[in-house]
């Protein structure tokens, strides 16, 4: 269901506690909620201050609320062009899409990705975006355009190479292969391409084969960074992903309680995983920097960073 609503402003500052480690401090999200029904989501939380209506403790649980009830800020590319054109504005990185995927369905019917990205080229604002969706790639002249013009980094979300597990995590989004020539198609642009692959789902995703298969494959679109990220279970994404698992793969009910008691995963499963990541990555010679090839000047390497989702 779409609900189309009138926003005031379109970029959103980021809080100072989370731009650790982050490239930019700006925020532009043209929806509210995502089609993509990512059942390990951590954006579900969103929906419980944006609305302004009480959902059942059903829609809580089921997270139902984010995935199906779709704000479309059909004033987006109006707002935008208030805070770009101010003078105060300096034209800093901003992220698209850091709580809804900007290319889920609802683009489709809406066009408002292209609006936006006509006002970054016009005013030559750089720009870094992830998606799960080949969507992105009806915007192909618009991000080339851009990345003559300034810094564009353009990134996919990949989670796991089985079709059939990710219809089952991920339900409206691309098929992996399909995300995967996202990135082969914009290595031939100006701009920076990455690959986020996250949350890796503890006995789902983790095995050695699924990261090497993702890992070789982003080696081979000759991305600028690979980012790993382990998966963290708080608040409405913990019993939503809980039930999830009841429903889907029962057997991982206890054991998923007992590598979560906390937020975040056990520290020796944590490490065995980096270790092995780290290996990965080092076969494949990529690098999980993701601040250089989005700073403007140039950087000293840095040490592998590896986070949880």
């Amino acid at each position: 269901m779409f609900e189309e609503i009138q926003v005031k402003k379109a970029l959103n500052k980021i809080k100072e506690t989370s731009r650790l480690e982050l490239p930019f401090h700006w925020d532009l999200n043209i929806y509210r909620g995502c089609e993509h029904g990512c059942n390990y989501c951590y954006a579900m939380y969103s929906h419980s201050y944006l609305e302004n209506e009480e959902k059942s403790s059903s829609e809580r649980e089921e997270g139902s609320g984010f995935f199906r009830k779709i704000y479309v800020k059909t004033n987006i590319a109006e707002a935008l062009e208030k805070q770009l054109g101010a003078r105060s504005w300096k034209k800093e990185l901003i992220n698209i899409g850091g709580v809804c995927d900007s290319y889920q369905p609802a683009e489709a019917k809406y066009g408002l990705m292209r609006k936006v990205l006509a006002l970054m080229i016009e005013y030559k604002n750089p720009v870094t975006i992830s998606t799960k969706s080949d969507l992105i790639l009806r915007d192909y002249d618009l991000f080339e355009e851009l990345a003559e013009l300034t810094q564009v980094n353009i990134a996919v979300t990949v989670t796991t190479m089985d079709e059939k597990l990710s219809s089952l995590l991920e339900p409206l989004a691309s098929p992996p292969e399909k995300r995967f020539s996202v990135l082969r198609v914009f290595k031939d642009t100006a701009a920076t391409t990455g690959l986020h692959m996250m949350p890796i789902l503890p006995f789902l995703t983790d095995s050695p084969e699924n990261p090497e298969l993702i890992l070789s494959r982003a080696a081979e679109c000759e991305v600028d960074y690979a980012l790993p990220g382990l998966l963290n279970l708080r608040s409405e994404t913990r019993k939503h992903f809980f039930n999830f698992l009841a429903r889907n793969f029962p057997e991982l009910v206890d054991p998923y309680r007992k590598l979560y008691e906390k937020g975040g995963a056990d520290r020796a499963y944590k490490a065995e995983l980096y270790r092995v990541l780290g290996n990965l990555m080092e076969k494949y010679h990529l690098s999980a920097d993701y601040m250089k090839p989005l700073e403007t000047k140039s950087s000293s390497p840095k040490q592998l960073r590896l986070t949880d989702f």
